[in-house]
């Protein structure tokens, strides 16, 4: 078996650091090591699974500490390959890795990592190419963005789309949120799940509330994710402006995302810019027809009029696809059938294991040092 350092530089929570714990737990290895940045909900979470993680500063420009910090723990521990995620651990265990002759499998989870106006930025993707024997993105418009944009290796680059655990994630029935909002059987729930971020879209999906509540008035709505500052208070104010109070609803962090989505008659996902989504997975193994946008990764996972719907991210278009979902029972019944038998063959769990699992190598192969991770400069 080998040593495997699973580092991420965020707390959490998220769909990035929802993958991360999920590889955590369940990637062959002897007593994975764990770095993150401190306490929060990835902390909180690991714990609860009975595995402790050790504390890195990552923040700041370049920081050596964290560096330093990294080379320490792949020496004291004698890891034989590092998992990192996100472009900031990316970077830093790259350098690592080269330090320590250490394979680094890098992973990119967004558009939003980083940006072309970012400092140095043709340096930092030339150390990640050298220092990472393979660059996973979590879908294929994220790779080929990434390496037309930012020179990221194509000879390195993969696909490993993210995967839901479907013995947490099934249709259940579950009337919680419901009977919190006072929701009664009349009424329509419409949901999303994620984090307020301007790329979720939720300014679009507040106007798209308005039109559907204007011609449905049993229709009500939900966000579920963690919101603070000057764009919840926004949307709070749009909420208002709209005339929504009492019909949309933003209940924050939910700890049992599961229980959220069996309380929904559809999802919506209106993100503007998406790397993936591993919230509309978890909705398809749930049973909950899917309605997403045209963000990026959500195109390689709904195949429209097939196992959702995909529409653009106007407030118009977003309502029109959740209008032709419920006005049309039999549509949404076909829909939400075909997504769940789809998800244990293309999104599950032990698929996406047994994909960075083979990403990481034969483990003989590891443990002797030869490993094809040190790249030209």
């Amino acid at each position: 078996m080998t040593t495997v350092l699973h580092t991420i530089d965020t707390t959490g929570p998220g769909g990035a650091e929802t993958v991360f714990i999920n590889l955590v737990k369940s990637l062959p290895g002897d007593n994975p090591v764990v770095a993150i940045r401190g306490p929060g909900w990835v902390c909180d979470t690991l714990r609860k699974n009975g595995i402790e993680p050790v504390f890195v500063d990552s923040r700041g420009g370049f920081n050596v500490s964290y560096l330093a910090d990294l080379v320490k723990i792949i020496r004291r521990y004698r890891v034989d390959v590092v998992q990192s995620h996100l472009f900031g651990s990316n970077l830093y265990s790259s350098l690592a890795g080269l330090i320590c002759r250490v394979p680094v499998i890098s992973v990119f989870h967004g558009f939003v990592d980083t940006n072309k106006g970012e400092r140095f930025l043709p340096v930092k993707a030339r150390i990640i190419n050298s220092g990472s024997k393979k660059i996973v993105f979590v879908s294929d418009r994220l790779r080929q963005h990434y390496i037309s944009q930012y020179g990221l290796s194509g000879a390195k680059a993969t696909t490993i789309y993210n995967g839901v655990d479907t013995d947490v994630f099934y249709p259940r029935k579950d009337d919680s949120i419901r009977k919190e909002l006072g929701l009664g059987p009349e009424n329509v729930l419409i949901g999303a799940v994620g984090n307020i971020r301007p790329a979720k879209g939720y300014d679009n999906f507040l106007r798209a509330a308005r039109i559907i509540h204007s011609r449905h008035p049993e229709c009500r709505f939900v966000v579920a994710g963690q919101g603070s500052g000057a764009l919840y208070d926004s949307l709070l104010e749009l909420r208002r402006e709209l005339g929504l109070e009492g019909i949309f609803y933003f209940i924050g962090f939910r700890e049992n995302p599961p229980a959220v989505l069996n309380n929904l008659d559809i999802f919506v996902l209106p993100s503007v810019s998406e790397g993936f989504s591993i919230s509309t997975i978890e909705a398809m193994a749930c049973g909950v027809p899917v309605v997403v946008t045209r963000s990026g990764g959500p195109e390689e996972i709904v195949e429209n009029g097939v196992n959702g719907l995909t529409v653009d991210s106007g407030p118009e278009d977003i309502a029109g696809g959740i209008m032709r979902i419920f006005e049309k029972a039999d549509l949404g019944n076909s829909l939400k059938n075909t997504a769940f038998a789809e998800v244990e063959e293309k999104f599950s769990l032990r698929a996406m294991v047994e994909q960075y699992r083979l990403c990481h190598g034969p483990q003989k192969e590891i443990s002797e040092g030869k490993t094809d991770y040190a790249g030209t400069w």
